[in-house]
């Protein structure tokens, strides 16, 4: 195939060049390709005669997201609306990357992909909610995968994060126990959108984290142990860390459209973590 993957310079990019190298790859990143560039996007992608378009591009940046809120929805929302746009009059199929914070993070046990969405209370969250309804209402070959918790090579993530942290020059480290989710490796997202692409049947909104949960304190001990590091690390509230976004209490996610299309499950956390130590730090 012939597959474009916009924001293919971003980390879950990367390791999608690297896990479809089989295919035809066609990294569209700034400057040449611009998502908010409505045209320019639509000739970048019909001279690419493209058979699959792999959308990563986003603004990610959680809190940024509160200050520049314009430019959020541009990227986030418009900018995926053109990407939609432009893959349905190309005759292209859509797979785009979403978040677990299109919810709210209230209920009591993970999202699946027939609850509700649009409930989230930041900018990010919202507008990539937004993103989502544009992909849905402009390209009816979509795929909308979402995931959370991500880390993978070179980072940055909480991986990256807790390893830089752990130098030796901090007695303690406080990391928030109350914040749960599905820790989830850009190699086991990349390897479950390869299996999507041999299923171009198949639409609609698929959830696509690791199995298994944690809260950041448990990610982290579980570095550590892997790492062979001997950081001391306390619980803490997400209280005592205000951020100018709020974080969901609640990101997991259930991957029930995975299960009721017959399709293999996503890999335990804790197992996909391990061939990512391995693989990054050289660790175990």
């Amino acid at each position: 195939m012939r597959i474009v993957i916009t924001g293919g310079k971003g980390m879950l990019g990367r390791t999608l060049q690297q896990v479809l190298c089989a295919h035809e790859i066609i990294v569209a990143d700034l400057p040449e390709w611009d998502i908010t560039d409505a045209a320019g996007f639509d000739a970048n992608l019909k001279a690419a005669n493209a058979d699959v378009v792999i959308h990563c591009a986003a603004m990610t940046a959680v809190d940024r997201c509160e200050t520049e809120s314009d430019l959020a929805y541009q990227l986030n929302a418009v900018g995926s609306m053109n990407v939609a746009a432009a893959c349905h009059r190309n005759s292209v199929k859509l797979i785009a990357i979403s978040t677990d914070y299109v919810f709210g993070g209230e209920l009591d046990r993970p999202y699946h992909e027939f609850d509700v969405a649009g409930g989230a209370h930041t900018v990010y969250g919202l507008s990539k909610f937004a993103g989502e309804e544009m992909i849905r209402r402009h390209c009816p070959d979509h795929v909308i995968c979402r995931i959370s918790w991500l880390y993978g090579p070179a980072g940055p993530s909480f991986v990256h994060a807790m390893m830089n942290l752990a130098d030796g020059t901090r007695p303690i480290l406080k990391v928030v126990d109350d914040q749960h989710g599905n820790p989830t490796s850009t190699f086991a997202v990349a390897r479950h959108l390869a299996l999507l692409l041999k299923h171009p049947e198949l639409v609609g909104t698929f959830h696509l984290t690791c199995e298994g949960e944690a809260t950041w304190f448990e990610f982290a001990r579980e570095i550590f142990r892997l790492a062979g590091k001997k950081q001391e690390i306390q619980t803490c509230t997400t209280v005592d860390f205000p951020r100018p976004a709020p974080r969901p209490l609640n990101s997991r996610l259930e991957k029930r459209m995975l299960r009721l299309c017959g399709l293999p499950p996503m890999p335990a956390w804790q197992e996909a973590l391990e061939e990512f130590m391995r693989q990054e730090f050289h660790c175990i």
